[in-house]
């Protein structure tokens, strides 16, 4: 299904994209960065409505999220392309896939509710390729399920402009959100993802600003994003925002076209939970470490340990509503 963008301006002929930081100048008859928004005679057209290349059910936990609804079931969705190119794209099949992909399946909004029941979810996510790509249809379904009585995530590299932000907010229809920040440094993001790390940066302050639980995954990859004073500056930085907000340092592994990087030890892992725990943030998570402590939340008051998880799973939850039953710190924590 065609429709016309909901997040565009006319430019005598030609249009730009407001939907994400890149902010597409497009010429008649040429296509945005994402490959799935056309400029058809002055209107910005979109090729993905509704087209899903990935259903899965899966525990909140493996979205990355902790402190939002732990324990819960998502149904999660995604689609094709993204506004990146990250070379260590670990959805590359469907990321870097264009309208051709041999196995999309189009869904209504309803088709989205209508799944939620079926699978008894507890909500949706809007993950595995960047969300923003098929943001009309993610609105229009995020409507739906939230009036339903379903939440709703995204998992996201953080490129969403504001006014995107603002056209969820609008229906309360966005509650959590992990967003992605792959290095504190714009060398990086120039050269790895083709884009700017201050928008991604800016993103996520406004989605904090506007009420939307947000967490944040940080990929540690050696030699590249690594250094203690990286870690440390992007730590403060989560700091400024909200010291609660929080944090998963994953596990890197080789993909895609970065396979000469090794895997992330996990004493770097470590490290970097040390460092952004010395300044200041409360909750720090180790991901992609099946069985370590850090998969687990502790009050950020006393240590008391709250959710006991092993991978994405949830063994525990020890709370007195969102306190912790040991020194009664009250957590940031959405049951």
């Amino acid at each position: 299904m065609v429709i016309e963008s909901y997040l565009y301006e006319k430019l005598n002929g030609e249009v730009r994209c407001k939907t994400c930081w890149h902010n597409c100048k497009i010429k008649n008859e040429r296509w945005g960065i994402c490959n799935v928004r056309k400029n058809e005679n002055g209107k910005l057209m979109v090729y993905n409505y509704g087209l899903a290349s990935s259903i899965a059910l899966d525990p909140i936990e493996k979205k990355p999220l902790h402190n939002y609804k732990p324990g819960s079931k998502v149904l999660s969705f995604g689609s094709i392309s993204c506004n990146f190119k990250c070379d260590h794209c670990q959805n590359f099949e469907i990321s870097f896939a264009d309208l051709s992909y041999p196995y999309l399946r189009e869904l209504s909004p309803e088709d989205v509710l209508r799944l939620c029941r079926e699978r008894r979810a507890d909500g949706i996510a809007w993950t595995y390729n960047e969300p923003s790509i098929w943001h009309e249809f993610a609105l229009d379904a995020s409507k739906l399920v939230k009036d339903r009585g379903f939440f709703v995530v995204y998992v996201t590299n953080g490129y969403m402009t504001p006014e995107a932000v603002d056209q969820f907010d609008q229906f309360k229809a966005l509650d959590a959100a992990n967003v992605d920040v792959k290095a504190f440094d714009q060398r990086f993001y120039s050269k790895i993802c083709k884009a700017k790390l201050e928008s991604v940066l800016r993103t996520v302050e406004y989605m904090h600003k506007k009420g939307i639980f947000v967490e944040i995954t940080y990929l540690v990859i050696p030699d590249e994003n690594d250094s203690k004073e990286e870690i440390s500056e992007f730590a403060k930085w989560v700091v400024s925002v909200d010291k609660s907000i929080p944090v998963h340092f994953s596990r890197f592994h080789p993909d895609f076209k970065m396979l000469d990087k090794p895997m992330t030890p996990v004493k770097k892992i470590e490290e970097a939970i040390e460092i952004a725990k010395n300044e200041g943030l409360e909750y720090v998570y180790a991901g992609n470490v099946w069985g370590h402590k850090y998969e687990n939340t502790y009050c950020p008051n006393c240590g008391k340990l709250l959710i006991e998880r092993e991978g994405f799973y949830v063994r525990k939850i020890n709370l007195n509503d969102t306190r912790c039953p040991e020194c009664g710190y009250k957590q940031r924590i959405v049951l």
